[in-house]
């Protein structure tokens, strides 16, 4: 075994390991003080009292429904929305139109999507003023609430917005594992419609695919702080939102209610996913009579219609929400039923800039540093992987999604709990580790189909003409994949972008990024300026994914292709 292969093989359990204990930790951590052992704060015994106090705290049964409901109906509306148009245009014009918007739609953070749409929708948004008064008649903004309404609508399409980017790129992810072209190809040779054949010879193979991140969307859809802060109900909020504030209330003595309230958010996810599970058990054996029906065209048309309906409006209400944004940012005065702002001004622009420089500085040092450390460590797990000639084990995979289905209010107090314990300082250092545990995972699946589908004869070539182990990954592998690790490194750094959880307590609220005044300034500052950090915070983003589109076509410019070599020969 050369030194490379020695250096390469425990990656995959320092990986884990290093995914897997600040999980544990963190729950381990907010287990006690739930139970009222806290010393520094006074609890030496164990009590059930933070539980009692957490049942008589006002609005709590509203609390768990709205973070049950809203996780549940947002997932499944997109993925009816994803399932939908897979169905009906997968290799089609459409579908490679939607694919090039893929990356700009997935380099949107959550805040950001979720500020853009409360300022397109609100009674005094966008939306209102394009239809007034010509087509409304309103001279005044119309009385209906949103964002906050308490059915928590609002924050059901926000979510939504941002998880049909996700799950699409999942399953256009997954399409080849399944071999979904031959699949539908076979199926559209009986006579099956597209929309049919997808769905009775496609969708049994791939939705097994998908089935892991579709559960990190059901547990993020239900434990979500910053979308629902946003877009949320506020009195009762969500019970993720609630276990905030009672983190930050001045009273210590709410720290016990806290985190037996984080306890229960993590009995929520589970109970969700429970839900969500036995749903599958059911639509499987109610289906199974109607996948052999031999039904070949029925309900084509409509099929065909709310998908491209569903898409486009999703792909509309997002542009609008950016539109908005962009427009409250150059506003100076811009009262309703005015469509434009007028006088445009930069002012905002100038103040966000003149304010903003440390939380931008802190969100890309943060993003890089992250993602740095996420993607090193995937490359180093799926070398090994190659090196051992298996894929990492479904057990394993299920570790590298923990922290996305572990509600992260759940684990991070624990984190913070031991954090004081320990004497640890809360900071900069302590949010980069935190931010790497939410992008590693999206690192992985941007990065293994990649990898793992690298023909393995470019290495075994270089290995015949006597290059060694590290030279065929520094000099073959790593240039010939310099494309997607580029995007993987772009996702993982819009994912760090968006964190807000982990900067808050990991930080010690000392640590100020463009997510957390984003949503510091949506909950009441002003619009102009919140329009500019919402931007900020989606330009840098962007920035990574014009880069990741970019810097390897540049790099390599000089490289001489099999094809180029065979056209300049001929």
């Amino acid at each position: 075994m050369t030194p490379f292969e020695r250096a390469i093989r425990p990656f995959p359990g320092l990986t884990l390991a290093l995914l897997g204990l600040p999980v544990a930790a963190g729950l381990v951590g907010v287990v006690a003080p739930a139970f009222g052992w806290l010393p520094a704060l006074g609890g030496e015994t164990l009590t059930l009292a933070p539980w009692r106090a957490l049942l008589q705290a006002p609005g709590l049964a509203d609390m768990l429904r709205l973070s049950l409901v809203t996780g549940l109906a947002s997932s499944l509306i997109a993925l009816a929305i994803v399932t939908l148009f897979l169905g009906a245009f997968l290799g089609t014009r459409p579908l490679r139109w939607v694919q090039r918007l893929l990356a700009p739609l997935l380099a949107v953070p959550h805040a950001a999507a979720a500020i853009g749409l409360a300022f397109l929708l609100a009674p005094s948004g966008l939306a209102s003023r394009l239809v007034s008064p010509w087509a409304s008649g309103w001279q005044q903004p119309p009385d209906y609430l949103f964002p906050g309404d308490p059915a928590g609508l609002a924050l059901i399409a926000g979510l939504v917005l941002k998880e049909v980017p996700f799950l699409l790129l999942m399953s256009l992810a997954a399409l080849p594992q399944c071999r979904a072209e031959e699949r539908l190809r076979v199926a559209r040779s009986l006579g099956y419609g597209r929309l049919n054949a997808f769905l009775r010879a496609v969708l049994p193979g791939l939705y097994p695919l998908i089935r892991l991140p579709l559960y990190a969307v059901i547990a993020f859809a239900g434990s979500t702080v910053d979308v629902a802060i946003i877009l949320g109900p506020s009195t009762p909020p969500t019970l993720a939102v609630a276990v905030v504030r009672w983190l930050n209330d001045p009273d210590l003595a709410l720290r016990f209610q806290a985190s037996a309230a984080a306890l229960l958010q993590l009995g929520v996810t589970a109970l969700s996913l429970l839900a969500w599970w036995l749903a599958e058990r059911l639509v499987a054996r109610l289906a199974a009579g109607w996948l052999i029906g031999g039904t070949r065209a029925r309900g084509e048309r409509l099929g065909r219609a709310l998908a491209a309906g569903a898409t486009a409006l999703s792909i509309l209400l997002l542009g609008a929400s950016l539109m908005g944004l962009a427009l409250w940012s150059l506003a100076a005065w811009w009262p309703f039923p005015a469509a434009w702002p007028s006088p445009m001004t930069l002012d905002a622009w100038r103040q966000g800039l003149a304010s903003g420089s440390a939380p931008l500085a802190d969100t890309a040092s943060l993003g890089l540093a992250s993602t740095l450390l996420a993607l090193t460590l995937v490359l180093c797990c799926l070398e090994a992987e190659t090196l051992r000639r298996r894929p990492l084990a479904p057990g394993t995979q299920l570790i590298l999604y923990l922290p996305l289905l572990v509600p992260p209010v759940a684990f991070l107090y624990g984190l913070v709990q031991w954090q004081a314990q320990l004497g640890l300082a809360a900071g900069w250092l302590a949010a980069a580790l935190g931010h790497a545990l939410f992008v590693l995972p999206y690192v992985f699946l941007t990065l293994a189909e990649s990898y793992r589908r690298l023909d393995p004869r470019w290495g075994q070539v270089a290995a015949a003409l006597g290059a060694s182990r590290a030279r065929v990954f520094w000099r073959v592998r790593l240039p010939l994949l310099a494309a997607p690790i580029a995007v993987a490194a772009a996702v993982g750094f819009a994912v760090s972008v968006g964190q807000y959880l982990p900067t808050l307590l990991l930080g010690g609220g000392r640590l100020a990024t463009l997510t957390t005044e984003a949503v510091s300034l949506a909950s009441g500052g002003d619009r102009r300026l919140t329009a500019v950090f919402a931007l900020g915070q989606l330009a840098l983003p962007a920035l990574g994914f014009v880069l990741a589109a970019g810097l390897p076509r540049w790099l390599f410019r000089h490289r001489v292709t099999p094809h180029s070599s065979t056209t300049a020969s001929t």
